[in-house]
């Protein structure tokens, strides 16, 4: 193998886009969902990951500016790996962390420019709102935090057992 200066070598990586998203539950087990303004789905609190920002951070900041709440970011529930798909590029890491038990609506502030509504939903019904490589998160967060473990998902799919 042949020396490559950094900056080609670097330049020469896979690249691809993060994005963290909170799963949180009421004290029923239904699961929080959010509908952006500038989507025609539903989806979980959170967003993509800027610049120097690290996942949990972003999370943090996205459920801020979504729905006013501060809240503490608990363990990684889901890592799915999703391929470039339609106008995207790139594959998008998503990191899907726990974010507990909310009582009720526990005095959310929906920012109406991002947001068209929220709602608890029971499961089934989410995954019927969210799109289709995107609702086996639900059972993948869902089995996660029962286990108290991380479930690594590629394009909404189980990976492989171990052997």
């Amino acid at each position: 193998m042949t020396w490559v200066e950094p900056e080609k070598w670097y330049a020469q990586l896979a690249s691809f886009h993060a994005a963290a998203a909170l799963f949180l539950t009421d004290d029923a087990g239904r699961i929080l969902l959010v509908k952006p303004t500038y989507r025609d789905h539903w989806a979980f609190p959170g967003g993509y990951v800027d610049q120097d920002e690290t996942p949990h951070t972003a999370a943090a900041r996205e459920l801020s500016e979504e729905l006013g709440l501060a809240l503490p970011i608990g363990d990684l529930l889901v890592i799915d790996w999703a391929s470039p798909a339609g106008p995207r590029p790139r594959a998008l890491i998503n990191f899907v962390f726990d974010g507990g038990r909310l009582p009720d609506a526990h005095h959310m502030r929906m920012d109406t420019d991002e947001l068209e509504t929220f709602g608890f939903h029971d499961p089934e019904y989410c995954k019927r709102l969210l799109p289709a490589r995107v609702a086996p998160r639900i059972d993948a967060a869902l089995d996660a935090r029962a286990k108290n473990a991380t479930t690594y998902l590629i394009d909404g799919e189980p990976t492989p057992p171990k052997r």
